[in-house]
Parts: C-alpha cells; structure tokens; sequence
C-alpha cells in the first residue's frame, strides 16, 4: 500500500511539473513592468520569449484569457453552466476545436513550438500564482497550443469575418470592428521622417480587447499591441518599421440556399445527401451535476448547415479555413527590416482579412487591401452580399485570388495614405487605384458603400487640410471629435425648425445654432443632435447621396423635412426630461467607465463621422456608456531614435487587483497620450516591477 501512494504521489509530481511549475533559477527571461502596467520582455531567445509573453498576458488578463480558451474549446458549458451553451453550439457546428487540432499538426516545428511555449508560460503563471486566478476557470488547464489556435479561429474567422447572429439570421453583415490607420510620407511630414498612426476602434470587452507589450530577443525588439490571448503582435513597430491594421469590407463568407429532397439536396440536378455527424454537449448544472445535448451538424459541399426550413437549407463557406499559417506569417512580418521583407510575410496570405498599412525609417508608406478573395466566375460585390443559390457548381468557389491581384500601393505622390474601413479606392485622394482594375466582387465599388462613410470623408479631410504634418499635430488631429453630419445637415435643420416647430423644437434649433458641433466632454448640443441623428440615421438622413463627381462633400442635404422635425421634438421633450437642459454637456450624459474610473467622454459616433470614435449604449441611470471605439492608439515617427506616443485607453489589465485596470482612462479624458519607453535604461526609471522567469 504504501508502494502504492509513492507511485501516485510521484506521478503526480511528474504531471504538476509538466504542465505548471515554472522553471526557476535559470533566468533566461525578465520582463520589467513599467508603471502603466505594461510589461517589457527580455528573452535569451525566442523560445523563451513567448513563454514570458504568455505569462505576462496572464497576469494581467488571467481570468479573461482563461474563460476564452474554454469557449474556444467549445466546453464553456461543460465548465461553468447553461449560459455558455450558445457559444458552445456555435464553436462546436463550426468545427472550430477539431480544426484548430488539425491546424496545430499543420504548423511548422518552430512556430508549433512558440505556441507551446506560449501555453507553458499561462500555465506557469497559475501555478505559480494560483491566488490571483479564479477558482472555477482552472478547470481549462492545462492550456495547450491546438487552445490557442481554436481561439485565433473563433475570434478571426467565426467574429470578425462572420458571426453567430449573422449566421443564425442567414444574413451578409461586414466583418465586425472598425478603425482609423495613417501613414505619412517625409514629403508631407514636418520632420521629413516617416509617421504611423495606428488607432483601432473594438468593442471594450472580451476577446477584442488589446494587450501592449514590448517583446526583445535575439534579432527581435518590437513593440505594439496583440488581441488578447494571442501571442504575438498584430500592430505595432521594430527598430526599422511599423504597420497598423483595419477592417476592410471584403466578403468573407458566402451563404448558400440549398433546395431540401429527399432528406438530402439537389447538386447539380441531382439528389446529394447531407453530411451529418451527431455532436454532444455536457452541461453542468448548479448542483454540480452534468445534462447533456445531443444534437446533429449537416454539411453540404459548400460547406456546415447553419439553419433550415421546410423547403431550403442554409451553408456558410468561410474563406481562410485551409489556411492554417497566420501566426507564423505574423511573426515574420514582425521581425522584418525593410518593405521586402514585410511584404515576403503579407504575400504568404494566411491572415484573410485587414487592411495593412506601413511606413519605415526609409521613408517609405504601403497600403494592403489583404484580403483571401475567392475567384468567381460570375457576380458583382453586390451579388455576392446577397443569398447565393447552392445547387450548381458554377456558384462553388474553390480557391483565391494571388497577392498580386490585390489592390496595393506604395509611396504615392499626395504622401499619404489612410483607411477609416473604406474600399481601397479612397486610401489616398485625388484617388489613384480605381475599383475598374480589380474584379467586380473584390470589394465595394466606391466610397458611396462604406457604412461610415462620413468618418472617411472626415480622414481624407484631415490628412488635407495641412500641407505638411508634424507629430504633434498628427496626435491633435487624431483626437477629433467632430462630426461631420452637424457640417453637412444642421443649417438646414435649425432654419427650417425656426421656421416651422413647436416651440419645443425651437428651443431645440437654438441650443443647437450655438453649439460647436464637437462631441468633447464640455460640447453643449452634442447629446441632442447625436440622440436625433442616430434615431434617424437608419432611415436614411440625407436628400442627395453620395456622388463620385462630388466625392468629399455628398451625401449631403435632409431628406425628410417633417419627420426630421417629429423627431427632433421627440428628443428634445425626452432630453430635457431626462437632463433638465436641453444643452446638458455631452461629458454628463455620456459616460466612460472602466473599472473603478467614470469619466465624461471625449468623442462620438464614427457613423456621424467623428474621426475619434466612441459609441455609446444607454444604462440604467439614464446615461449613456462607451462600449466601443478607441482602443489602443499608437503615434510613431521614424526618426533616429525612434519617437512614439501610445495608449491603451481602458488599461493593460482585467485581473480585478491589478491597479491598471482603467488606469490610462483620464489620459484619453484629456486627448493626450503617453511616451513609450524601449530603452531600458529609460524603462528602469519607470519600473513598478522585475519578474525572472
């Protein structure tokens, strides 16, 4: 017996060590935390520095990533209960857990062995530091590099290229998440030196969040921002380069209407069955008990069944599944020194979606519309947003277009180039790619398709209107809060309530004649414009739409004079109702709140074209609260040495005693922005705490 117990014990010890102690005294990694919470990783190599990346991520967002990987894994409701089980059926008809396993024994020795390491240094820190994690969420670990890539799939292809209510609905709806991304040439900055401006807007929760780190190994020292639980850097800049990234329209997924016979299909003028697998999912119960669903998943040649009806199923085909190499491709573009090689990393073609855009310390600018494009044989952009019907082959896209039918540009004669999620046909101005070279269902033809497209019109507006910018002005520019709908529509809006409202309205027209038409926490009149522009924003606001003779002033004009003043009455009555005022300043209605911080907001609606974003959700104290818009924003100039400005506007952590929770959130309050420290001797003088790993 006792034998017995010595061999358990043992085996134990062996599997504790396996999977959690970390290595102690070899001292292979420090990562220096500076005072913003942001940790700065020094590896012996590289091996060694995305376990410390893995470890730093999870002590600054533990808890978060741990739960992320569980609904990756499609056992969210195995774990913590019934409120996960949509995620999990979702993650489960998706295929994502059994197709991130396939991409894992895909990957290349090298990059298999990062993601390891990655999942070692998250282990790592919980077995070290098992006070600071959540009791119930340890139940995910071990972590393993097959949870990492099923989260990249469930965040990249199953969120921002489609997602669950577009699926459930049968519905074409954008890729998710917006942003704003510049880059300027020597011959229109001040300086003469190349400038980025990398200024992503996401949701401020859950897998959009962003995580800022500086990361150095041999032949390695980057600094930027990665989505949490990834590991490695999406945007950010090395000692030679620097790239931003926004969401492009492109069509990431195509839905099919199948027509149902014989409990099978018709393909091709014949009876096709369904693939059908029976998956089963554990519930756990608050008692600790286990249910569990059985249900089926269908596939068609196109690819899973997303819902039917009595006389037509529904397939969504995903571009990208086939394409297991994204991180590797990331990581390469990381390490490059020069345009050729950044752009070596782009044409692998392995990220399926994002606008790239780059400057260097050559002075260099490029622009990406990256997209993975199946070639068609038929259809325009307008076509493929539509139901495609599924039963011929002619419809079936089975590969993509090359890099080099992608719309690209280089070093323009304006010297400059933007993206606010815009087609390709507007990242400069007067416009040089034009959407008649490119295959008619690339992506929208014109900027008249860009659903913000007034926050674009803001961009090229901005970039105009100075003939050179400098670093300063680059970082002013970016805290706009203009909207530009109030530049387009409100004479008219408050001549006409002079002339024909009630008294209510006019009362409204002269509260909005005074105001300034900035969304900064002191604007008076923004609450009530944006609160009656965003209820009729959807009915469509304007009289003239968008004209390519005209491009940067239309759409333009109100369309419906009445129901523009119905309305605007309408809010008023609840405005003042609500406020007291009809002038309530927009800081004291709108509110950000992150943590412990409430704070008035500085910035509004891109949809209402505001170059600095925030939207906004009502609450229950009858306010409104920020839950989208600026995340991470970073500001680089190509000098020599390197000058940068950066801010992760809710903070570099979720764990719930971490002191940076929301902690830059005042900085974003008074549109400024902080140093970034990559010296190390400059990071020492900011230094809150050393970790040796």
């Amino acid at each position: 017996m006792t034998r017995f117990i010595a061999i358990v014990l043992t085996t134990i010890l062996i599997i504790t060590l396996t999977f959690n102690v970390p290595i102690m005294g070899t001292n292979n990694s420090e990562i220096l935390w500076d005072t913003w919470g942001v940790p700065h990783i020094y590896a012996s190599d590289s091996t060694s520095l995305f376990k410390a990346f893995g470890w730093a991520q999870t002590k600054s967002h533990g808890n978060l990533i741990l739960r992320l990987y569980g609904q990756a894994r499609g056992k969210a409701a195995e774990y913590w209960g019934i409120n996960y089980l949509e995620s999990d059926q979702y993650v489960t008809t998706m295929g994502i857990s059994v197709r991130a396993q396939q991409w894992y024994e895909q990957q290349t020795p090298e990059i298999r062995q990062y993601l390891d390491s990655f999942a070692q240094g998250i282990n790592n820190y919980v077995a070290q530091y098992p006070q600071e994690i959540n009791e119930d969420l340890k139940v995910v670990l071990p972590i393993t590099g097959t949870d990492i890539l099923a989260h990249f799939q469930r965040v990249i292809h199953f969120h921002f290229l489609t997602n669950p209510q577009a699926i459930a609905a049968g519905q074409i709806i954008p890729p998710q998440g917006g942003s704003n991304g510049w880059v300027i040439s020597p011959k229109k900055s001040a300086s003469g030196k190349a400038m980025l401006l990398a200024n992503p807007h996401l949701p401020w929760s859950d897998f959009y969040l962003w995580y800022e780190a500086q990361l150095n190994a041999p032949g390695v020292n980057m600094y930027g921002a990665a989505l949490v639980g990834m590991p490695i850097l999406a945007l950010g800049f090395n000692d030679n380069l620097g790239w931003t990234v926004t969401v492009n329209p492109i069509d990431g997924a195509d839905t099919y209407q199948l027509k149902i016979q014989d409990d099978g299909y018709l393909w091709e003028g014949k009876v096709k069955q369904f693939d059908t697998e029976i998956k089963k999912l554990k519930i756990r119960q608050t008692n600790g008990n286990y249910t569990e669903l059985e249900f089926g998943v269908k596939h068609s040649v196109q690819g899973v069944i997303t819902h039917q009806d009595k006389d037509y199923a529904y397939a969504v085909k995903i571009v990208g599944l086939d394409r297991p190499h994204g991180f590797k491709q990331l990581w390469e573009m990381a390490k490059a020194t020069n345009l050729e090689e950044f752009e070596a990393g782009l044409k692998q073609l392995q990220i399926p979606l994002f606008n790239f855009l780059y400057a260097d310390k050559k002075g260099q600018i490029f622009y990406l519309f990256n997209a993975l494009v199946p070639i068609k044989s038929q259809g325009d952009w307008q076509y493929w947003q539509k139901i495609i019907p599924g039963d011929t082959s002619e419809t079936l896209w089975t590969d993509y277009h090359a890099y080099e039918d992608l719309p690209r540009l280089v070093n323009p004669e304006t010297g400059w180039l933007q993206n606010s999620n815009d087609p390709p046909w507007s990242n400069t101005f007067p416009p040089i790619l034009k959407a008649e070279d490119f295959p008619p269902y690339l992506a929208p033809p014109s900027l008249g398709y860009a659903k913000n497209i007034l926050r674009s019109q803001r961009s090229i507006q901005l970039l105009m209107e100075s003939e050179k910018l400098s670093f300063d002005e680059m970082i002013n520019k970016k805290f706009s809060s203009e909207l530009l709908m109030a530049d387009r529509i409100l004479n008219i809006l408050v001549s006409t309530t002079k002339a024909l409202a009630n008294p209510i309205g006019i009362e409204a027209a002269k509260v909005l004649e005074k105001w300034d038409h900035q969304t900064n926490a002191n604007s008076r009149g923004a609450v009530l414009f944006t609160l009656w522009a965003l209820t009729l924003e959807s009915k469509g606001l304007f009289s003239k739409p968008w004209n390519p003779e005209n491009p940067l002033e239309t759409p333009s004009g109100l369309a419906d004079i009445n129901t523009a003043l119905g309305v605007l009455e309408g809010v008023a009555a609840q405005v003042k109702l609500l406020y007291g005022s009809l002038d309530v300043p927009w800081g004291e209605v709108v509110r950000m709140r992150v943590g412990n911080q409430d704070l008035p907001a500085n910035g509004g609606p891109g949809i209402l074209g505001s170059f600095q974003v925030l939207n906004i959700q009502a609450t229950a104290d009858k306010k409104f609260q920020v839950v989208f818009g600026d995340s991470f924003i970073a500001a680089v100039e190509f000098s020599d040495p390197i000058h940068a400005k950066v801010l992760n506007v809710y903070g570099n952590s979720t764990q719930p005693n971490s002191p940076h929770v929301g902690d830059q959130l005042s900085l974003y309050a008074q549109g400024k922005m902080r140093p970034v420290w990559r010296d190390k001797a400059e990071i020492e003088q900011h230094l809150e705490l050393l970790d040796k790993l």
